[in-house]
């Protein structure tokens, strides 16, 4: 859990930031999160005992660094580092660093949150419902998938799991690492509230060879029937046009599958035609958000 945020700034960014450390503090209000700002030192020895300080509290802080040299310093560490960028040192390079930023006075806790848990591999949550909580997916998600899937009725109207668990462990190690990485959405991991157990799976994929993100969902069979199925979808649709500012949703549906179509019409999307995916014919429908 993220509990520390320390801005190591040259001199004259520094004194830029300071300047206007409300604007700051007004993101990270009633945040469990603490503040630091301190200029790069001079001196090498000052340098090695705030990487010692730093290292102490490396499971829950989050750096961030103007300097290519100090920043090179920090992740050499392990430490999670973000890079700054600014019009000072626009000409420099960070080329270790996975994440980076440009305006820290605009920054929201979210972006430090977000940053900080993919480079700590710990899953974003991306939203909750009335009943339902949805994030990231996990490999100790992995069985729970496996015991969705052993019911027969989840693999009628889609692919199953790979048959050997390490299989479907190293997938889900790629995705995570490839798909939320890159694209910062994907097929996320439904959790029940009160119980905390994983119902099942739902979010927003691109499909090769469509130009909109699609809409997928299972919900585990002893939870079908409760409506869960309706109430996660519309949340992601909810996230999808106010997060992530699509405009249009596709989904494709085998006509057989009568609670699926019944859930789209619910959920407002229209049909547009059939198409042919895998040898199997499906059904397109689109929503506009």
């Amino acid at each position: 859990m993220l509990k520390y945020i320390w801005l190591w700034l040259s001199l004259s960014y520094y004194e830029e930031i300071t300047g206007s450390m409300q604007k700051i503090l007004d993101q990270l209000r009633g945040k469990a999160v603490s503040l630091r700002i301190e200029k790069i030192p001079p001196e090498r020895e000052e340098a090695e005992a705030f990487c010692r300080e730093a290292a102490e509290k490396r499971e829950e802080l989050l750096l961030l660094t103007d300097s290519p040299e100090w920043f090179s310093l920090l992740y050499d560490r392990g430490l999670y580092v973000l890079a700054v960028y600014h019009p000072g040192n626009r000409g420099e390079a960070f080329p270790q660093a996975r994440y980076a930023v440009e305006d820290l006075l605009a920054l929201e806790y979210t972006s430090y949150d977000e940053a900080y848990r993919r480079m700590a591999h710990l899953p974003w949550n991306i939203l909750e419902t009335e009943r339902l909580k949805v994030r990231e997916s996990t490999l100790e998600d992995v069985d729970d998938f496996y015991e969705i899937y052993q019911e027969p009725s989840i693999t009628y109207y889609m692919e199953d799991l790979f048959h050997q668990k390490e299989a479907e462990t190293a997938y889900m190690k790629a995705y995570i690492d490839q798909i939320y990485g890159f694209y910062g959405y994907g097929l996320w991991t439904v959790t029940h509230k009160e119980s905390g157990k994983v119902i099942g799976r739902a979010g927003l994929s691109l499909r090769e060879g469509y130009e909109l993100p699609e809409l997928g969902f299972v919900i585990a069979v002893p939870f079908q029937g409760n409506g869960y199925g309706y109430e996660v979808c519309r949340g992601i649709l909810g996230y999808a046009r106010e997060v992530l500012e699509f405009q249009e949703i596709q989904a494709l549906v085998d006509e057989k599958n009568l609670a699926s179509l019944g859930l789209l019409q619910k959920l407002g999307f229209e049909y547009r035609r059939k198409v042919l995916e895998g040898g199997h014919s499906y059904e397109l429908y689109v929503k506009k958000i």
